[in-house]
């Protein structure tokens, strides 16, 4: 009977710590324990469920995904998702025409711009007339 590979989980917490950009101090201060101990948690090559619930919870996925992180698959994943091409093919198509867009934001500037202009007629029309009222007195 073959024996599967047991997952380092140290390894697994170190490596997604890593791929966050995040060092061990800052984890332990989200885990509110020294540098030291950080680093002998990912040099653990098991732990309890209690003592990852936190962990995870800091590196911001489910336990699960912590437990059966695998550096592989996620390298698996990358290279049947991208590749020299994928930034040529046509999978995504744009459903939107800047130019029809730039014309709807100008005919917008255009009506507001006129709003303003008839706002303006409007305030210097009643400043005449109560000047002309001021007058008359």
């Amino acid at each position: 009977m073959a024996a599967t590979a047991q997952k380092h989980i140290g390894r697994n917490i170190a490596r997604i710590r890593e791929m966050r950009g995040m060092k061990q101090e800052t984890l332990a201060d989200l885990l509110g324990i020294s540098q030291q101990k950080v680093s002998l948690l990912e040099n653990a090559e098991t732990l309890e469920d209690h003592k990852l619930e936190p962990i995870a919870k800091a590196l911001e996925l489910p336990l699960e995904a912590l437990k059966n992180f695998s550096e592989d698959a996620v390298f698996n994943i990358i290279s049947n998702t991208f590749n020299e091409n994928s930034s040529n093919n046509n999978n995504y198509q744009c459903t939107i025409n800047p130019i029809d867009k730039l014309i709807e934001v100008y005919e917008e500037n255009k009506k507001l711009y006129e709003r303003l202009l008839e706002t303006e007629k409007e305030k210097s029309r009643v400043i005449e007339e109560l000047v002309r009222k001021v007058m008359e007195r």
